[in-house]
């Protein structure tokens, strides 16, 4: 059973990020950013090892639009036009129970995500960097008693005030569940750029 104070605790970490734990890091080199002298990357399509349709594609396009948004290095349609190639197999996205209440009511599900990553270079081909079960964790709510209106999270996503009080609490759980998932590939491009800049 969890208490009160550990239901708005979880809460209040609702976007910690996870990124390094369990995690396994091979590095082909250590002089700086991983993608220093890369000026153009080819994104591949990632493959789904999973059980959600279509997240593959949305993580590739993720990052895509997050490199993009950088200017470098600049992103290529082409594989034989790249410096080198991000690849990636997509390997869970899991819900799994946060905290419940005194009934045992589910209040709080965590969702992580988990991804293999690849950077290599085309020529010579070698591997610059791999990491293995990278992965990336939210929690969000499973009943409109939890949801928190005010934060971030919340007013970033596509969902109402007043959409809370129509929903039942499955409506609002699969609502939240979507807007997750989108936060979390967002997230997720977002960090992987910045450190492959910063070689981790």
């Amino acid at each position: 059973m969890f208490g009160l104070g550990i239901h708005f605790r979880w809460l209040m970490v609702a976007c910690l990020v996870l990124v390094n734990a369990g995690c396994g890091y091979e590095f082909a080199r250590k002089d700086g950013g991983l993608l220093k002298g890369i000026q153009t990357l080819y994104v591949e399509p990632f493959v789904n090892r999973g059980r959600e349709v279509g997240i593959e594609w949305e993580m590739t396009m993720a990052l895509k639009s997050e490199f993009y948004g950088a200017g470098a290095p600049r992103i290529v349609s082409r594989v034989e036009d790249a410096d080198a190639v991000l690849s990636g197999v997509m390997r869970s996205l899991d819900n799994r129970v946060g905290a419940v209440n005194e009934h045992d009511e589910i209040l709080i599900y965590d969702a992580t995500l988990v991804v293999d990553l690849n950077l290599r270079r085309r020529n010579p081909d070698q591997l610059i960097w791999r990491g293995q079960q990278i992965r990336l964790t939210e929690s969000y709510s499973a009943s409109r008693g939890a949801v928190v209106i005010t934060s971030s999270d919340f007013k970033m996503g596509t969902l109402n005030p007043s959409d809370v009080q129509q929903f039942t609490d499955i409506q609002l759980t699969e609502a939240m569940a979507a807007s997750t998932r989108e936060r979390l590939i967002r997230r997720f491009a977002e960090q992987l750029h910045q450190r492959l800049l910063d070689a981790f």
